[in-house]
Parts: structure tokens; sequence; C-alpha cells
């Protein structure tokens, strides 16, 4: 790998410009993803919120499924926000039946969990191993996780009374397993880059040495 990553923003759908700024602030090559053949250049890959039943027809119409799928499995670091997280999910519950996702990370998450559009809340979030105090977590139409299975790492929770007046008490709304990192809040309609970091520092430890 480079001194500096390239990391990919799956831009079939879902808030791809925000995502590659803040990945350059990060201090990494951000590249949009659009074909299979793009994503053999890249060292990482970011899935952005949208709306995940989109994003898995997309994925099959311009078949982009498989391969993505293939890199996942074979390792390559990815971070999923929103409907991301959703992708990267081994199941999803209130989804459409046809709706597919990578099963990247053992955990179960509900999609759209609190509520609509007219739910959309903001949130201060403690995230483990993300220094600098609390993160500023916006959610839209947002997932969360009801269940994680082994080797998953929960790293934020919703502290108590916060959105949907109070029903997201404790649920887990950021994990990471292995390569794999995952938001329900959208980290990149801020002006603060340090998911993005956490990031882009996962992938320089997955490369081992620079070139």
């Amino acid at each position: 790998m480079a001194a500096v990553p390239e990391i990919g923003v799956l831009a079939l759908q879902g808030d791809v410009v925000d995502h590659m700024r803040a990945i350059e602030a990060a201090g990494a090559r951000a590249v949009p993803v659009r074909r299979a053949s793009e994503l053999d250049s890249v060292d990482g890959l970011v899935i952005p919120g949208g709306e995940s039943t989109t994003m898995s027809k997309l994925l099959t119409v311009f078949d982009m499924f498989e391969p993505v799928k293939k890199r996942l499995d074979a390792g390559m670091p990815a971070f999923g926000s929103c409907a991301g997280m959703i992708m990267l999910a081994s199941e999803v519950l209130d989804g459409r039946a046809d709706q597919q996702s990578f099963g990247s990370i053992p955990m179960t998450v509900r999609r759209n969990a609190f509520g609509r559009q007219i739910d959309s809340f903001e949130a201060p979030i403690e995230l483990d191993g993300v220094e600098g105090g609390a993160f500023h977590g916006v959610f839209i139409r947002a997932p969360w996780v009801e269940r994680v299975g082994a080797g998953v790492e929960v790293l934020g929770r919703v502290s108590s009374g916060e959105g949907a007046a109070g029903a997201a008490d404790g649920r887990i709304v950021a994990v990471r397993a292995g390569s794999c990192l995952a938001t329900s809040f959208h980290p990149e309609v801020t002006a603060d880059a340090r998911v993005h970091r956490y990031f882009v520092d996962m992938v320089r430890s997955s490369a081992g040495p620079v070139e």
C-alpha cells in the first residue's frame, strides 16, 4: 500500500460527496467506486448512508454486489454509515424480502429503528477508541443494532433520553468487527473527521508496511 491510502466510496446512491471530503480530511485519497474494476485499486471502501433497499438493488443491477462481497470476504476494510451499516449486517430486521446485505459483521440491525425522517435527531456519542470527547451523532432514519455476534466490539451507544422519545436508551450505534466499522449515524455531515480518521488508521493497519 502507498503511504497515502486510497479509499473508495461506493457511489451508486447516498451521501458520496461528504464521505469523500471527510476521507481527504482524514489523510487519505478518496475515489468514487461505480464499477467492479474500480475496486481493484482501493485499499478500503466506504458504504455511505442513503436507502439500503435501493442500494441493494443498484448493486445487483450494476453487477457490483458479488465483486464487493468478494473483496469484503477477503478482508478489505470497510466502513458503513446508516444504510451502509445495514449493508454490512448479517441479519436485517424490517427490510424488504428481496433485500441483500454483505454479512460482513455478525450482527442484527433493525432498519429505520429510530423512526421516520421526522424523527431524525442529534446526540453526543462516546466512542471507544476515538479520542477528543463525545462525537456529535446525526441520526437520519437510522438503524440500530439489536444483537451482536462473536468478535464484534461495541464502540458506542445512545445515552438515556436521546432520540425517539427516549426509546433509544442504550441502543448500540457503533460497532467494529475485524476490518469492518459501522455507525448508525452520519459522521460525514459534520466537520469532525475523527471517525473517518479512525477508519483510515484501520486501513493502514490492515495493509502492513507502506511502500
